[in-house]
């Protein structure tokens, strides 16, 4: 399997925590500080995908000093400060024997921080994507499995897991499994939620079964230790609800549905409370896109049983809000204000330690968003088109997906509250998105203000932006 191949030259040390880069973050949750490390890195013209799983390994220890696009980053955010001073190890004092036995047998190349794009399109895309990968053992397994992927950057995404894959397939026995192929299952999982985040999910679902099948065999092969097979249990039950998400979003609700009562099978048989509460966190979700709303009402509050021990005030913020989409779906304004107000006030008690890693989309944009779906269900666009303008005004460009899905709430929610001229000019701004943007879910979003838009068509507005929607290739 992935890591079988791959040795230490050295042994395994225990991590020692970076308290420094700690300090550092303040009171900032991991997410928040990862934003701002995304932010920072725009400002000087690089691509990094940081999230709160690699503050996480910063602060953790796991990673003793960061590849060069994370340092220049961190040294612009910091002025006047060197990598010792965050905390960090120097860069010469973590590279060992096997670095130097691998630079030699391939002849070139630096082994931390360049992969091989050969055939695979988009290498920013791929650079953004490999870029985190610091430890010496990971990075070399996750650039064998690159090196063995497909030709597309989704399939070069979800390459982690395909050495194991492969095994299987040649009908070589599976052996058990270690904290390498529990660490390649996660980066999966962080990959895809990447790539829909710029992309959205239309192009990756059907590329997303394979690595879901192999976490599973991963699974029935068992694991060396009980702490790496709680990790492969997470793992293989978050990979599931990632590839429900793009099942859902693509407009693919049965298998969605699938995808997410298998994470929460596997959830249960854990006993994982984080897992539980977000395979029914996505099941409300889809429960009030599929038209059964009082389903999304009481998924969301099992979500909420679940997720009371956990202390994170944010994941009850979103989960309430979950619960008030379903109660508008149930035509009942009262229980969606209710719930609505106990969103906004778990939200207003801040970030935490304990918020999942998976919650790093979830800010005031989505906050903002999600009010502006409840209240287009209950037929109120002037307050709902209010909250969309917000949300796409207050969300963070690399989000790409999210704000174009914002700006095609905002532009439905003014084409039914009778301001056409604005709706055609955000449903234009969604159109100049959907080059980077596959997502059946805004499609959809669409094509039903182009409906309520026809009888509008004299104006100039509203006639340039349905000639430029008709245009528009249709999705596959």
């Amino acid at each position: 399997m992935a890591s079988s191949t791959v040795t230490s030259a050295q042994p395994e040390r225990p991590p020692r925590p970076n308290l420094a880069f700690r300090r550092l973050r303040g009171k900032r949750s991991p997410a928040e500080f990862a934003a701002a490390v995304r932010r920072a890195a725009r400002e000087i013209g690089e691509r990094v995908s940081c999230d709160a799983r690699y503050v996480g390994r910063v602060e953790a220890g796991e990673i003793r000093c960061p590849n060069y696009a994370y340092e220049r980053v961190f040294l612009h955010m910091f002025p006047g400060r060197t990598l010792t001073d965050l905390g960090f190890a120097p860069r010469s004092s973590v590279r060992g024997r096997q670095a130097r036995a691998t630079v030699e047998s391939r002849g070139a190349g630096e082994p931390y921080d360049t992969y091989d794009t050969h055939d695979v399109g988009d290498t920013q895309d791929l650079e953004d994507l490999y870029e985190t990968h610091d430890n010496n053992e990971e990075s070399d397994v996750l650039r064998r499995a690159f090196m063995t992927s497909g030709a597309t950057v989704a399939a070069a995404s979800l390459g982690p897991l395909g050495l194991a894959l492969d095994a299987a397939a040649a009908g070589r026995p599976t052996r058990r499994a270690g904290t390498g192929e529990a660490g390649a299952l996660e980066e999966a999982v962080r990959r895809i939620r990447l790539l829909d985040d710029r992309h959205g999910a239309d192009g990756l679902y059907r590329r997303a079964a394979a690595p879901l099948r192999t976490a599973y065999a991963l699974l029935d092969a068992g694991a060396s230790r009980q702490a790496t097979a709680d990790r492969l249990y997470t793992g293989a039950g978050e990979l599931a609800i990632s590839v429900g998400w793009l099942a859902h979003d693509s407009g693919r609700f049965d298998d969605a549905r699938s995808h997410y009562a298998e994470a929460l099978a596997t959830a249960r048989m854990n006993g994982d409370a984080g897992l539980e509460a977000h395979a029914f966190c996505n099941m409300a979700f889809l429960a009030r896109d599929a038209g059964r709303p009082r389903e999304a009402v009481r998924a969301a509050q099992a979500a909420q049983r679940a997720a009371r021990p956990l202390g994170s005030h944010r994941l009850m913020s979103l989960l309430a809000l979950r619960e008030a989409g379903g109660w508008a779906g149930l035509a009942d304004r009262v229980g969606c204000e209710q719930a609505l107000v106990r969103a906004q006030t778990f939200y207003g008690r801040g970030p935490s330690d304990t918020d999942p890693e998976w919650m790093s989309f979830y800010g005031e944009a989505e906050l903002e968003g999600l009010e502006a779906q409840c209240w287009s269900t209950l037929g109120d666009w002037p307050r709902a088109a209010r909250h969309a303008r917000r949300a796409a005004d207050l969300q963070d460009p690399h989000f790409t997906r999210n704000l174009a899905l914002y700006s095609a709430e905002l532009a439905d929610d003014l084409a039914r509250g009778g301001r056409p001229d604005e709706a055609a000019g955000a449903g234009m701004r969604v159109l100049d998105l959907l080059g980077e943007v596959q997502s059946s879910r805004i499609h959809t979003m669409l094509a039903g203000t182009t409906r309520v838009l026809l009888p509008h068509r004299r104006s100039s507005g509203v006639s340039a932006f349905l000639d430029r929607h008709a245009a528009l290739p249709r999705p596959a």
